[in-house]
């Protein structure tokens, strides 16, 4: 069984009020790409990777008007993808939505949210992705409130062959300083939205952790918006993200890859412009982690990077379409599941 994550960057962008495709030559929210040119290039990486089950990070928007299970089966069935199905956990205020596309002959998958839904004081009373989680974040005595704001989507799976195993969808909050104005709003910024992402990643980690107790298997896929060794906030608050949730038991080769010794290949799945230096940044952001107890299933990650990976690159049609679909690239589990 081949999974998926794909951060698809503005696919709200592509849909109207009734979920129908805007096939034009209008912009996209992609930088000099037009709405055509983004819809096409992410059918064919689609259409490529041909996963059985794909988590849409950024997929279209749930509202008023507009469903994001009904935008993303749509899309399918206009480009004939096997992934014909859709699911979704929580909707959110941000337009930026989490969803499985899958197919429906591999696989059933049923919206499952644990936790405690009343805002307990009890800490061991996990609540529920779409409430609030209690924690102190700066040791001092006094407790903070943290939300989501893209609750993580709680998957209950069952694959043909009848494995049953959790799948949970993530996008952490970005650490990014967005509206700053100075140096000095910009570092405070960056500070508290690191504090916000770690206490995400240890809410999520102590639902991991519950799962694995159980001897439940867990696969966490999705955009964590960070990595080990990313930034010099790290060495602030000690660890990152993606190390609390690695520390559970989980596994995903990359991160050991990026903390290799440098000079080499440093694994990334997301490529940023940075226009006034005339570059492009790589980050590994996107992840599958899978706990320990599917490591002897076979697992082979790949990351579908247009300029690192052979077949990619080989390929124009899908290495030009990678770059003009988003910008992230996908990454792929296959697995003996």
């Amino acid at each position: 069984m081949r999974l998926a994550t794909y951060n698809i960057e503005w696919f709200a962008n592509l849909f109207d009020r009734n979920d129908e495709l805007v096939v034009d030559d209008s912009w996209s929210g992609r930088h000099n790409v037009t709405k055509a040119q983004q819809i096409e290039a992410i059918a064919t990486v689609l259409t490529a990777v041909d996963a059985d089950a794909m988590l849409i990070v950024e997929a279209p928007n749930t509202g008023k008007s507009q469903n994001t299970v009904r935008a993303l089966q749509h899309f399918a069935e206009t480009f004939d993808l096997r992934t014909s199905n859709a699911i979704m956990g929580f909707a959110n205020d941000t337009h930026q939505e989490l969803a499985l596309l899958y197919d429906p002959d591999a696989l059933t998958a049923r919206h499952d949210p644990k936790g405690a839904q009343d805002g307990s004081h009890d800490p061991d009373d996990l609540p529920r992705f779409d409430r609030e989680f209690r924690i102190d974040l700066d040791i001092d005595a006094t407790e903070d409130l943290v939300r989501f704001s893209k609750p993580p989507m709680e998957l209950a799976v069952r694959t043909r062959a009848g494995f049953e195993f959790r799948l949970i969808g993530a996008h952490l909050k970005s650490k990014a300083p967005h509206g700053a104005q100075s140096r000095d709003e910009a570092l405070r910024i960056s500070i508290a939205n690191r504090r916000k992402q770690l206490a995400q990643a240890v809410w999520l980690s102590r639902r991991v952790r519950a799962h694995i107790a159980t001897a439940e298997p867990v696969i966490l896929l999705g955009d964590l918006n960070d990595g080990p060794g990313l930034d010099e906030f790290e060495h602030l608050f000690g660890r990152s993200s993606v190390e609390i949730l690695l520390e559970t038991g989980l596994y995903d080769p990359h991160p050991a890859q990026a903390l290799r010794p440098r000079p080499g290949w440093i694994p990334s799945t997301a490529r940023f412009a940075r226009p006034k230096e005339g570059q492009y940044l790589e980050a590994l952001l996107d992840y599958i982690m899978i706990s320990e107890d599917l490591r002897v299933r076979n697992p082979v990650w790949r990351i579908w990077h247009p300029f690192r990976d052979e077949h990619c690159w080989t390929v124009p049609e899908l290495r030009d379409a990678l770059v003009t679909a988003s910008d992230h690239f996908p990454v792929t589990l296959d697995i003996d599941i």
